[in-house]
Order: structure tokens, then sequence, then C-alpha cells
């Protein structure tokens, strides 16, 4: 475990791009700079799906743009090239299976086979400390709407409540044999209680000695500060490691839309303010934990990152703590990515994967998120300009 510390900037854009050549920086340039057009990214959302839908030939073009920025490959052969690639610079990899809204058993058990391919994948290459798992990939959004409401389920309906759980046991056992944590996504918060039980359940089995499984916790949500707390003491009194993952969140505007459509107050944050009001105090409490919570930080808010190297600091605990991780979704924020692993930290790229036609939900959801988060594309376009203007002079 390193101990070493070197002050972190995330003003340096000679670290934070090394690993990219001066083509890729103009390229990156270019759809950073059209994914700061909001009315472009509102077209291109309704678009594309309808595109693929429609069978137009437009899968090269997602290919060859916004999905080489924000994924790895359709397959996970052709994502080790980008694992290895941020592993030279000790970054390492999230791997998420980008396909979610499935129906079926058989399409869910078909997810759960893919996660498994995964976990063995992690087993075999270095670098990849955590797979992401996502409940709706896994189950019917009725049924965990259905348990969110606490409705008396059917016959049929608790047998398909235990083949989930039946699903997420393999998952976790796989992972836990590997030595592979697996991080359960957050949902919509009409869903999100069964989600945390099911999160909650897996962790009484499996994180006794290590953190295997970790839940991700949204601070955009007025109640998760006090979730997460809530957590916690159970964790304490069952006597196993609390894995979490701290994010602001990711359905704002949904989440908004539908609490004024169904005449119920709104769940998220009242302004920006709050929500990094909460998430700074749930990185402050997870690390005043960290010898029973195990944390990944996935923040792209360079403040919200700093405060955790400056509490690590403080506390005079080393920079590679086990129980510390911090994580970027791949192809956004480099500048806190390579400039925190430069210092020593554990870090990592969040890498979704598949087939383009079945990532492009998460695709609009990045485009949609770098133009929702205030001057997200606008910083990451600065950045790159920057590092461009260094290198031509050099």
């Amino acid at each position: 475990m390193s101990s070493v510390k070197t002050k972190v900037s995330f003003e340096n854009t000679q670290i934070a791009f090394s690993y990219k050549s001066t083509g890729e920086l103009k390229k990156a340039a270019w759809l950073f700079s059209l994914i700061n057009q909001n009315w472009l990214v509102k077209i291109g959302t309704k678009l594309t799906p309808l595109f693929f839908y429609l069978k137009l030939p437009i899968k090269s073009v997602v290919r060859a743009t916004i999905y080489k920025q924000f994924c790895g490959g359709e397959s996970l052969k052709e994502c080790a090239p980008a694992i290895e690639r941020l592993a030279i610079h000790h970054v390492e990899t999230i791997l998420d299976y980008g396909v979610e809204a499935k129906e079926t058993d058989d399409e869910f058990d078909k997810t759960a086979a893919e996660i498994l391919k995964a976990i063995s994948f992690a087993r075999t290459i270095q670098h990849i400390p955590f797979v992401s798992v996502k409940v709706t990939g896994i189950a019917a959004f009725g049924l965990l709407e259905k348990l969110h409401r606490k409705e008396k389920l059917s016959d049929g309906e608790l047998l398909a409540w235990n083949l989930v759980k039946g699903r997420m046991h393999r998952l976790c056992n796989a992972a836990h044999d590997a030595g592979i944590g697996i991080m359960i996504d957050a949902e919509e918060t009409w869903i999100q209680d069964p989600v945390d039980e099911l999160a909650m359940e897996m962790m009484k089995f499996y994180n006794k000695a290590k953190a295997i499984v970790y839940n991700t916790i949204q601070l955009y949500r007025i109640d998760r500060l006090n979730v997460l707390k809530s957590f916690f003491e159970e964790a304490s009194e069952n006597n196993f490691l609390l894995g979490v993952k701290l994010v602001r969140g990711a359905y704002m505007e949904k989440e908004r839309r539908r609490a004024i459509e169904q005449n119920y107050p709104s769940p998220i944050q009242p302004n920006k303010e709050a929500a990094d009001r909460d998430y700074n105090d749930a990185v402050n409490f997870c690390i005043d934990h960290l010898d029973k919570i195990s944390c990944c930080i996935a923040s792209h808010n360079e403040k919200s990152s700093m405060l955790a190297v400056n509490l690590v600091d403080e506390k005079g605990l080393p920079a590679a703590h086990p129980h510390l991780h911090f994580s970027q979704l791949y192809g956004m924020s480099d500048n806190i990515t390579f400039n925190l692993a430069h210092a020593g930290y554990n870090v990592s790229k969040y890498l979704p994967y598949g087939p383009v036609k079945d990532v492009v939900p998460y695709l609009m959801r990045r485009a949609q998120e770098n133009t929702s988060v205030a001057g997200q594309s606008s910083r990451e376009l600065l950045l790159l300009k920057k590092e461009l203007k260094t290198r031509s002079k050099n």
C-alpha cells in the first residue's frame, strides 16, 4: 500500500491527456463542442433511437463518434485495448454491460450470463476491481414497482422475485470467488427500495471479510444522506462491511416531472447547493468510517473529489487506502481521473460496453448529462483546448 503523497491538481492537462494522441484530442474537442449545443443534443437524443428503430444506416456514425468517446467496445474482447491503455497510467476499469430495459426471464438470464462473463474476464485480466450491475437488467420494472409500493405479490411474482435473488446470488458469489467487487446501480425513486433491500441482503452474505457488494447512493435525493447513515448502522449491527458508491444522480428531470404529474413532493434536492452539501457530507461520513465502510467516490465534481483528497491527507491515511476508490465515466473528466491516479489514489474509469444499438439509451443519458450539468461540456472543452494549445507550442 503506497503512502506516497503527491500534490493533486485538476488543472494539469499534460497528465490528464497523456494517454491521448493530438488527433484524439481534436476529435474529442469537436465532439464536446457539439454536445455543448443544447438544441443539437435535444434533436439527437430524440432522432437517434428512432433511426435505429427504423433500421436506418447510422450505426457506423454513432460508433465512430459518441460511442467511441464513452464506450469500450461491443464485446469484452473489444474492451481489452482500452483497459490496457488505462492501466499503463495506473487507472483501473469498472466493466458495465450497458444493455438495459429488458422484460422477460430469458432476457434477464442472458444479461446475468453476460455479467458472469465479465466477472470471469476480470479474473483473468488485472486492473478490473469492479463489475457494474443494473437490477432492471435482471428484474422486471413492474415487479420492482410493486415491491416498492409494499403490495402483496402473486405466486408468480414471488417466484419471479426469487429468480431475481437467485441471479444476484450467482453474480455476487462469482464475484466473491474472483475477488471482484459488484457495484449495484441506483434506479428511479419509485423502484429503489427493493434494490436497496436486495443490495443489503447481498452485503450480509458476501461483505464479511472484504467489501464485495456496493450499493449506489444518489445524493441529489433529499433523503439519501440519512439513508446512508441508516445503512451504516445496519451494517455495524450485523457485523459486515458497508459498500457504497456515492453519486449525485442520473434521473433529475425525470423525477421532477413525475412528481409534478402525480402531485407528490419532489424527492430531488431543491438546488445544486443542497445536492453538493449532502454529497460532501456523505464523503466526510464515509472517510470518517473507513474502517467499516468501503467507499467509491464516483464524481465529476472537482471540489468533492478534492475534498476527499484533503480529508485523506488530514487524517494521515494512505492515498491507496483499500476502502477508498474514485471513479469517473470513460470519456469524461480525465483531469480528475488521471491526476488522482498519478498521485497514487485508487481510481477507475466506468467503462460501458455492448452492441451499439443496445447501448444507445446510455449514450443519450451521457449527452443529456453533459448539457444538464452546469458547464460540464464547456469544462471538458476548455481543458481539451488548453492541452491542444500547449502541444502546439512544443
